[in-house]
């Protein structure tokens, strides 16, 4: 298979690595003498207790432009394998995306409260960052497409962050309402859309790339690898070509690539998971409900709840560590009154979440 320009090397990188040199070349390379990737270390402890597969995994890189492993998603996404770049984690993507569109005083836009790491990310490259409100209601608390646009033509920014379905609150904007923010931007101005959360809304539609969009999409929620840091962009192969340069090449390791290929091949296990985890998510969320909280709607893993103010739900959050059950509340001001609580069963089990139940019937 003719591997295209986004597999090829360039001349910056010293150190191309054995998969892309079989890929040139066309024929195995099994001998390798030429880099110091473990030496023939033995791993008899790591063999013995995680298996041969595993530690010899462990002593190699893995394919710096993961191109199996893309091949691989294409099939399953129904896109081209031009369209997918691998790293390692939706984190280090939202790293590279500010590191390869903007500059050093750049100005980005996003929602006041969330996910956090992008504003970490965000002031770290030593950008400036613009907030704006959610839109807030009984029982709603989503993305503000209109003021995001308008922040965008306003501060002359140079990309958007936004995750959808969104974190902390678990709203989910449709097909509409993306096009809509996307057509509406600045020309000189990216969206960098979060998908973390992708598989476990209704409504998927396709994963082709979007004009001027990078989606991100992680294998650390649905697919159940967070601990092995592995996640995918999507967008337009000329995008992704800026972001390849400034990219670190060998970030995901053998280990988390062949993971990823192994769920993939058992995607049916993925759907049963999805299937369940909604599931508990309603049941969790009809709980809450009838102890009285105000549920947001979830498109997510897990279900927001909006306490009556701050205090109340800091108050929540420090009765239940001290039961030893950790819940999140966003340390944005703005959303200090949203409790977070992940769909997992044992937040269903029963006296599992009494503080939290006693706070809400007080």
């Amino acid at each position: 298979m003719r591997a295209s320009h986004l597999d090829r090397e360039g001349p910056t990188n010293p150190f191309p690595g054995r998969q892309a040199l079989e890929r040139r070349l066309g024929h195995a390379l099994p001998h390798q003498l030429g880099s110091n990737e473990g030496l023939d270390m033995p791993h008899r402890a790591l063999t013995e207790a995680l298996g041969a597969p595993v530690a010899e995994l462990a002593r190699a890189y893995g394919d710096a432009q993961a191109f199996e492993l893309r091949q691989q998603l294409a099939q399953h996404l129904g896109t081209s394998r031009d369209t997918l770049l691998v790293d390692a984690g939706a984190d280090s993507l939202i790293a590279l995306a500010l590191r390869a569109l903007c500059d050093t005083g750049s100005t980005v836009i996003t929602s006041a409260g969330t996910y956090p790491t992008f504003r970490y990310f965000a002031e770290g490259h030593g950008c400036r960052l613009v907030e704006v409100a959610y839109q807030q209601a009984p029982g709603r608390l989503a993305p503000d497409v209109d003021a995001l646009v308008q922040a965008a033509w306003l501060h002359h920014a140079r990309l958007v962050y936004l995750a959808n379905p969104d974190n902390p609150g678990g709203h989910c904007l449709n097909a509409t309402d993306i096009a809509c923010l996307v057509d509406n931007l600045p020309p000189t101005c990216h969206l960098l859309l979060d998908e973390a959360y992708h598989e476990f809304r209704p409504d998927q539609g396709d994963n082709t790339p979007l004009t001027g969009v990078v989606r991100l999409r992680t294998f650390s929620k649905a697919h159940g690898l967070a601990g092995l840091r592995i996640g995918y962009a999507i967008a337009a192969p000329e995008l992704l070509e800026v972001m390849y340069k400034v990219r670190i090449h060998y970030a995901v390791s053998s280990v988390a690539q062949a993971a990823a290929a192994l769920v993939l091949t058992h995607i049916e296990e993925v759907e049963r998971h999805v299937r369940s985890v909604i599931e508990r998510r309603e049941q969790l969320a009809a709980q809450l409900q009838a102890w009285g909280a105000e549920v947001l709607p979830s498109a997510t893993n897990f279900v927001a709840i909006r306490m009556c103010n701050a205090e109340s739900a800091l108050e929540a959050q420090q009765a239940l560590l001290a039961d030893g059950v950790i819940i999140h509340r966003p340390p944005h001001p703005a959303l200090g009154d949203i409790l977070r609580i992940s769909a997992v069963e044992d937040a269903l089990v029963p006296g599992r979440l009494s503080a939290l139940q006693n706070a809400l019937q007080r």
